[in-house]
């Protein structure tokens, strides 16, 4: 069900990331639009990031390293 969650994130960030790509090469009137979008994706990729982390923190995501 996590695996799930992080995929879809990851889809919306790179959805937000070619909206505002889109959004570049369009009218010059666009910025405002194209700086909004991208906002979204680092907001989107900072908060899967601070979710991760605070999963990794309390266990929900297993430890795998070299033994």
């Amino acid at each position: 069900m996590a695996q799930l969650f992080i995929l879809a994130v990851l889809v919306l960030i790179v959805a937000t990331l070619g909206s505002a790509l889109a959004l570049l090469f369009r009218k010059e009137g666009e910025k405002s639009r194209m700086a909004k979008a991208l906002t979204v994706r680092v907001s989107l990729s900072i908060g899967l990031f601070l979710i991760l982390m605070g999963s990794f923190y309390f266990g929900l995501i297993p430890q795998h390293g070299l033994r």
